[in-house]
This record gives C-alpha cells, structure tokens and sequence, in this order.
C-alpha cells in the first residue's frame, strides 16, 4: 500500500475550493470545521476519487511558519490515514472534495492531529455511505 498525497488528490482549483464554501456542507470536530462536497463519478472530473485541501486562520497564527507547520502536520496526518475513505469513495462510484479549516487557537502537536482528523476521517466514511442512493 503506497501512502502518497499526489497532484491529482490536492484540491487547488479556485472555483471548486469557493463552491465548496458556497454550495458544501460543513461539521466542526475540534480543532477543525470540515467542509465536504459529495458528487456521483462522471466521465468528466479529476482522475481521483477524493480530494483535498486544509486552511489555517492567520487571526490566530499570526506567523506565516507557524501557520505553515499546522497545515504541514494535518496534511501528513490525512495521507497516512485516507485509504479507508478513499477506498470508499471509489466503492460507491462518488467524487469527495473535503477541506479541512484549523479553527484552534494553540499549536498542536502531531498526535492530537493525527488522533482528531482520524475521527474525522471516520465520520466522512459514514457519510459517504449515508449519501450512497442503494443504502437508502
């Protein structure tokens, strides 16, 4: 099993990152509010199943590099713990845009990330099977 974070699976275009803060539904987990958009596989669409982004509110980190570990940390805890909800993803035939906010106030350590964006992680997976149309 090969734990990456490719190109393909980083969530950087503009005009899906605001419609996914328009138009997404969102849960806080603390210290993160996550926002997620679930969408059936079409033909056309990015080639991964699951993709991702993370923001850190520069009000609470006033310094670039702090704010930079905090994304650095959350974004090594989610590749070593996606497979499950990719595997999901890719099951149920849907495309999931997920974006994780930092919302805390402290700089974190990384097993407290680790151990939250896990249970966040999960509760994306339940979701996913909850949206799935042959569940209900």
């Amino acid at each position: 099993m090969q734990f990456k974070l490719t190109r393909n699976e980083r969530l950087k275009s503009r005009k899906l990152i605001d419609q996914l803060f328009s138009e997404g539904v969102s849960f806080s987990l603390h210290p993160f509010r996550v926002l997620y958009m679930v969408h059936p596989r079409g033909s056309v669409g990015p080639q991964s199943n699951l993709q991702f982004g993370v923001g850190v509110s520069a009000r609470h980190f006033k310094k670039a590099v702090d704010r930079n570990r905090v994304k650095r940390l959350t974004r090594e805890a989610y590749r070593l713990q996606k497979q499950e909800l990719q595997a999901q993803a890719k099951l149920k035939g849907k495309i999931l845009y997920v974006f994780f906010i930092y919302t805390g106030k402290e700089l974190p350590d990384y097993h407290f990330l680790k151990e939250k964006l896990g249970i966040a992680l999960q509760k994306l997976v339940t979701i996913t099977n909850e949206t799935d149309p042959s569940n209900t």
